[in-house]
């Protein structure tokens, strides 16, 4: 706290040049800034460690070589592939040509129907977002997998095929 000294030291001295102005001391007294300081110090430290960036955990699995493993069925695998304008494409096995479309809101039923179909030992989802699909879409679909307890599901990159395939689905439909 600032402080002024305001004492005179005496009474007023008549002398010979009259009236003396008083002296004031001018003490700063840092003690309660330098307290400040450590509370922000000490605050900032605090908020920091406290602060950690969310993410979505991912769980992999370890890279141990397979054996006696047999292949997955190709009529096992759903091949779904979110793109721009919040649509979906998808495809049943290994022929990209009998493309679907659906949207947000329909891809859950078709992932349970296909689920119920297949044997839950080799039921698959590929998920391969387009390049014009935005990080919303893939994320949406991550947690898809998660609510429709879909044991075995990958993140892989789309195909020039399926990417022209969709291109021209898109073209035909007038989406731009």
């Amino acid at each position: 706290m600032a402080e002024l000294d305001t004492s005179s030291g005496g009474g007023h001295k008549k002398g010979r040049g009259g009236r003396r102005s008083k002296k004031l001391s001018t003490r700063v007294d840092l003690t309660p800034m330098v307290d400040l300081g450590f509370l922000l110090i000490t605050f900032f430290i605090f908020t920091t460690t406290m602060s950690r960036p969310t993410a979505m955990r991912l769980i992999l699995p370890k890279d141990v070589p397979i054996k006696d493993e047999q292949p997955v069925p190709k009529s096992a695998v759903i091949t779904v592939l979110p793109a721009k304008n919040d649509l979906i494409y998808y495809y049943e096995g290994d022929d990209p040509t009998k493309l679907q479309t659906a949207d947000f809101h329909s891809i859950r039923n078709i992932i349970l129907n296909k689920k119920h179909r297949t044997n839950p030992r080799w039921f698959e989802v590929v998920l391969k977002p387009t390049k014009d699909a935005n990080y919303k879409n893939a994320v949406d679909i991550l947690d898809e997998m998660k609510i429709d307890a879909v044991p075995h599901y990958a993140l892989v990159d789309i195909t020039p095929v399926e990417s022209s395939l969709i291109e021209t689905t898109q073209k035909a439909n007038g989406i731009r």
